[in-house]
């Protein structure tokens, strides 16, 4: 799957704390959505592939 990272349940919850601590501060919303929670709405933009985030993985797992 070329261009698209997957994420391990640990890197995805590190991304979704990380945005949703974010828009909680402030950070303007990358999708448009209804809800109000942070965490909610960094779940949506997860799913919307949206997120800026990469993860830097190790050697040998790039």
């Amino acid at each position: 799957m070329p261009g698209k990272q997957r994420y391990n349940r640990y890197e995805k919850a590190r991304i979704l704390g990380a945005r949703a601590l974010q828009v909680s501060y402030g950070a303007p919303v990358l999708i448009e959505t209804d809800q109000t929670e942070p965490i909610l709405i960094a779940a949506e933009e997860y799913d919307a592939g949206a997120l800026p985030f990469t993860v830097r993985r190790g050697r040998g797992d790039e």
